[in-house]
């Protein structure tokens, strides 16, 4: 999401001044083009950072592994424009950054059970869920009718129906809930 907002902040900047200056199409396109290109490993690596810091995983991608990761590909960025590359992202969002999906519902659902003594293995469980989430991905909109088709007994649903199960399809909350009992039953 950041680099398609970068690269509109860009084209649209250029595109002002193309009309402010009365310039050649191509200078001001081209010298934001490379603004880009110069930093754009940098935006990459402080995205990865933040995903890695919003995901709250165990091997959080530091600000030293990061460098060092920087350092192996050969350019010499410091901690602090690492910093500023992860706010310049976080203000391109506006801070707007926890785009949450079924995974994330999964993931944290498998938390609460492992933390609650759930009495199935945990790495398999999250395996499983991993294989059933895809699947429903793969066959959503098969389900999501089926499921829509049996709940009004009818096979052919009205537009208000459809609009009303809608909710149903956007509840992430209740499709990591179905992944999980899909899951353990099949385990």
């Amino acid at each position: 999401r950041f680099m398609i907002k970068q690269i509109e902040q860009t084209f649209k900047s250029s595109r002002e001044d193309r009309k402010s200056s009365k310039q050649g199409q191509g200078k001001g396109w081209s010298s934001g083009k490379d603004a880009i290109c110069e930093t754009f490993i940098l935006r990459l690596v402080s995205c990865v950072q933040l995903a890695s810091k919003l995901s709250l995983h165990y091997k959080i991608v530091n600000s030293d592994t990061a460098l060092k990761f920087l350092q192996s590909l050969k350019y010499s960025y410091t901690k602090q424009e690492l910093l500023e590359s992860e706010l310049a992202i976080l203000k391109a969002l506006h801070f707007q950054i926890n785009v949450s999906t079924p995974l994330t519902y999964v993931e944290l659902l498998l938390e609460v059970l492992g933390h609650n003594g759930c009495l199935l293995p945990a790495k398999p469980l999250h395996e499983m869920c991993m294989h059933v989430l895809d699947f429903s991905y793969l066959t959503r909109d098969a389900i999501y009718d089926t499921l829509l088709k049996i709940a009004i007994e009818n096979s052919t649903p009205s537009q208000l129906q459809v609009a009303k199960f809608l909710t149903v399809k956007e509840d992430f909350m209740l499709l990591a809930v179905g992944i999980i009992s899909t899951s353990a039953f099949i385990l």
